[in-house]
């Protein structure tokens, strides 16, 4: 006879609302995975499992610029840490690189049980943490060699309607007065979105297009977009 294994129960950890949106995001454990959930949508926003392309973004934001005399980065959005761990791999010690997160319990998580998954990013001595908006952290701490930013579900912003200014026209011209000539903007999203190619063609960026998985090898397919400033 065969015997069911038993389910491993999920166990959340935390709630926080969502500044300037609707409903709440949730941290849930599962055994050794984490993931975040917002109420108002479906499924995960995102898994400790599937990083890859969050890996891949801070790759090609951070490697142009990696061995430039005391780089700064901005990485806009912290989530699990990934992005951030992966920034710091890339880049030399004397770097700094500035983390704008939007929900304070987010950075709260990353301290306690939720920053092992990405190898606790947050207690690197580079890392400078604002909690805020990350469209006014990048006009107000830069200059910067690069800006990554995974915030929200990329240019069509699902959880809250601000982050849509970020991804505007006007949002991206503040992103290329942010940085350094030569600096890099790298952006994630979730879904392609080819209007936003040419917006930042628009804005004067040099455009190349990464399609990368969520998982090394498999998983959903997801994109970044590497604009350079000229």
């Amino acid at each position: 006879m065969c015997r069911s294994l038993p389910l491993i129960p999920r166990v959340l950890l935390g709630s926080a609302p969502v500044p300037g949106g609707e409903g709440e995001l949730h941290l849930f454990r599962r055994g050794a995975d984490f993931a975040i959930s917002v109420s108002t949508m479906p499924g995960e926003l995102m898994n400790s499992r599937m990083h890859a392309s969050e890996d891949a973004l801070a790759q090609l934001g951070c490697a142009p610029v990696a061995g430039r005399q005391a780089a700064r980065v901005l990485v806009g959005g912290l989530g699990m840490g990934f992005t951030l761990a992966e920034a710091l791999r890339q880049l030399g010690p004397d770097a700094r690189v500035v983390v704008a997160e939007l929900v304070l319990q987010v950075v709260d998580w990353n301290r306690g049980e939720l920053g092992e998954c990405a190898g606790w990013p947050l207690r690197d001595p580079r890392v400078e943490v604002r909690v805020g908006d990350v469209g006014a952290v990048m006009r107000e701490a830069g200059p910067f060699d690069a800006i990554v930013l995974d915030v929200d579900n990329g240019p069509e912003g699902l959880t809250r309607d601000e982050n849509g200014r970020l991804y505007s026209p006007a949002g991206l011209r503040s992103a290329w007065a942010a940085l350094r000539p030569g600096g890099v903007l790298a952006v994630w999203s979730a879904h392609p979105a080819p209007a936003f190619t040419r917006k930042l063609e628009r804005a004067g960026f040099r455009v190349r297009l990464k399609q990368v998985r969520e998982r090394v090898g498999k998983g959903a397919v997801h994109t970044v977009w590497v604009g350079e400033k000229g």
